[in-house]
């Protein structure tokens, strides 16, 4: 169960055996950066085909917010484990856009579609 008092929320939610789906929610800045990463750190591993980061209920993301989702990636690359943002609202797409991280990330715009990718 998240924390209530938590700024952000992360919810695991494994949709097949090997892929998971983090829906995050709040506001991702420097005090709750590590809800983020923490479960970045459990998921984004070796026998895991993809991790998709949900930004839908993120009401803010800020610079450390976008260096967890940096480190996710790397280490999702160095595992080989698919790294998906879902990231449609402007709060998430703006920092996103604005820093060029949009060009790192594999960005879609719903959970359904990034799921698309590993079903069929």
């Amino acid at each position: 169960m998240p924390d209530p008092t938590a700024l952000a929320t992360v919810v695991a939610d494994r949709t097949t055996q090997d892929v998971v789906v983090l829906h995050v929610s709040g506001e991702l800045d420097t005090t709750s950066s590590s809800e983020l990463t923490g479960p970045l750190d459990n998921h984004v591993v070796a026998g895991t085909r993809a991790v998709v980061v949900d930004l839908g209920g993120v009401r803010f993301l800020g610079s450390a917010g976008l260096e967890a989702l940096v480190l996710g990636q790397q280490r999702a690359t160095k595992t080989g484990v698919e790294f998906v943002v879902v990231a449609s609202s402007r709060a998430a797409l703006r920092p996103i856009e604005a820093t060029g991280l949009d060009s790192v990330f594999t960005i879609v715009g719903s959970v359904d579609e990034a799921l698309a990718r590993y079903t069929g």
